[in-house]
């Protein structure tokens, strides 16, 4: 029997609204582990709220919920304070949901720290992202590792599901149906990771000037030395990105880098 170690849903729901220029909380609400810094203030009039998290990590029976509401003209980076650890678990999972509105003019970046599944983990996390229109402006990135590599753990938990829909209006824009099972798949493989040991996982809402956003990525991407990567630009104009990497320090280097590119891409620099 799976048992939630805070005996509840574990919630963060974040309001944000706009007045004078500057963005702001309208309400927040959280239940154990979880709290928020107070939000920095960026000079763009934009905030970044920090998550705060009271536990070791994630948990077996754990259930988890985050909602976030980005009001007009609101401009919101979320971002963690620790690497996300999904600990072993003798039979049961882990969940979380995250639903996302972002209104329109508003702007949400969803960046939080990397992802490491201990051996014998499982975890199921599902997204749903409503933009309300062209407007809203949405970056999501995802860093994914195989495990404690340097403990012998590579690709040694036992599944990792991801499900993430968006959608503009009523349409359906993006949908990332994951499910990772090192018994059934080489996750090493030919197909899968490919040697490499980290991946990154970006989605960007589409930018001004795409045409150049896309060519500064992939002449950036190909710049680099240690670590592969390719850009695909969807069928509305927004781009994903994916990133293989050895260092998870690194592919947060290269991730910055392009939320940069698509933020300033954005007009919001």
């Amino acid at each position: 029997m799976e048992q939630n170690q805070f005996g509840k849903v574990s919630v963060l729901h974040l309001n944000a609204g706009y007045k004078d220029g500057k963005t702001y909380l309208q309400d927040v609400h959280f239940t154990a582990p979880y709290k928020i810094m107070r939000p920095f203030e960026r000079k763009d009039g934009g905030i970044q709220v920090m998550l705060l998290a009271a536990s070791a990590g994630i948990m077996e029976g754990d259930r988890q919920e985050f909602q976030f509401q980005i009001q007009p003209g609101a401009d919101v980076e979320f971002i963690s304070q620790s690497y996300d650890k999904i600990h072993a678990m003798k039979g049961g999972c882990a969940k979380r949901f995250t639903h996302i509105r972002v209104a329109s003019h508003a702007s949400f970046c969803f960046n939080p720290q990397p992802t490491i599944p201990f051996a014998d983990s499982a975890f199921e996390n599902r997204m749903v992202i409503d933009l309300e229109d062209a407007t809203s402006a949405f970056q999501m990135s995802e860093i994914f590792s195989c495990g404690r590599y340097a403990s012998g753990e590579r690709f040694a938990y036992e599944f990792y599901h991801n499900l993430v829909e968006i959608r503009r209006g009523a349409a359906l824009i993006y949908r990332d149906n994951t499910r990772y099972d090192p018994k059934l798949l080489d996750m090493a493989g030919l197909g899968m990771y490919e040697g490499y040991t980290h991946l990154l996982n970006l989605f960007l809402t589409r930018p001004q000037h795409p045409d150049t956003f896309f060519r500064e990525v992939r002449e950036y991407l190909l710049g680099i030395a240690d670590a592969e990567g390719g850009i695909t630009e969807l069928m509305d104009g927004d781009f994903a990105v994916r990133v293989f990497g050895r260092r998870a320090q690194r592919l947060e280097e290269i991730n910055r880098e392009i939320l940069r590119m698509g933020k300033f891409r954005q007009g919001r620099c």
